[in-house]
């Protein structure tokens, strides 16, 4: 169970919001830790719910004992995502490596749209990062695993949304009303497995966030959700190219930013000796 908490942790809280977030890329900005003196990317709203920062924090401090200053924050991410897809069921797929870490993460930055956008909005966020909607449908069904707070689709229990399966809304309801901070999985179904279920289960009407349901019932959506309902190898060898795609996005190399000793702290500059 500890492995498939940290898969639904890694697929979940970070290939979305690094590729939907309005950030400097793929840089491992999202890590860092509000100081005294500097807020950080993490007290943005959207963020305040992730959690399991440690499984990376484990990762990078067993790199650093084995060599030092190598291996940066973005990679990891990119690596242990990859990983974390494969562990659940998922594609393996090669992913290049070689990004460094970014020197800015501001919360005024983060502009992640919310659970309730629209299909034609969301899509706008993912065109802005120069991806398509074939790829912007195909990483949404990251949401095969992971999970959600109930305050993130409140909107759909009341008043009930008519798109909404009625056996899950007495279901959603019962567990909501009890506390807004409640979680329910993304996926009803294959909740710690990466296969194509989410799709399946958004043609039943079962999705649980607004735009899931939307992928299912907007007319340039529909035939693309339909087609990975049906197929899970088209989905799976769709999701590996926009997994390596999406990685590549405006990220830092050569001489820019920084390989981080820390992923939660920017590295402490040097000071000259006189």
């Amino acid at each position: 169970m500890q492995m498939n908490s940290a898969v639904s942790f890694l697929i979940f809280f970070f290939v979305l919001p690094l590729v939907l977030a309005d950030l400097q890329g793929c840089d491992a900005s999202i890590l860092i830790d509000p100081t005294k003196n500097n807020s950080s990317e993490k007290v943005a709203g959207p963020n305040q719910t992730i959690r399991g920062n440690n499984v990376i924090d484990k990762a990078k401090k067993s790199l650093e004992a084995a060599c030092p200053l190598t291996v940066s924050c973005a990679d990891i991410i990119t690596l242990a995502t990859r990983d974390a897809v494969a562990l659940a069921g998922g594609p393996k797929y090669t992913v290049p490596t070689g990004r460094r870490d970014g020197l800015v993460s501001n919360p005024d930055d983060v502009n992640l749209p919310g659970p309730g956008i629209s299909v034609s909005g969301a899509l706008s966020s993912f065109t802005d990062k120069g991806l398509d909607i074939n790829e912007m449908v195909t990483l949404l069904g990251a949401h095969t695993v992971g999970f959600a707070h109930c305050f993130f689709f409140s909107d759909r229990l009341s008043p009930p949304d008519p798109s909404m399966d009625p056996t899950l809304f007495a279901k959603l309801n019962k567990t909501c009303a009890k506390k807004a901070s409640a979680t329910v999985f993304l996926d009803q179904s294959t909740a710690f497995t990466f296969d194509n279920e989410f799709y399946n289960q958004i043609l039943l009407k079962k999705g649980i966030l607004r735009i899931d349901q939307e992928l299912a019932l907007d007319n340039s959506t529909a035939s693309i959700v339909s087609g990975f309902a049906s197929n899970e190898i088209g989905f799976q060898d769709s999701f590996a190219k926009a997994m390596v795609k999406l990685g590549s996005i405006e990220v830092l190399v050569g001489n820019a930013g920084e390989i981080r000793k820390s992923c939660r702290a920017f590295n402490k500059k040097k000071t000259g000796v006189f």
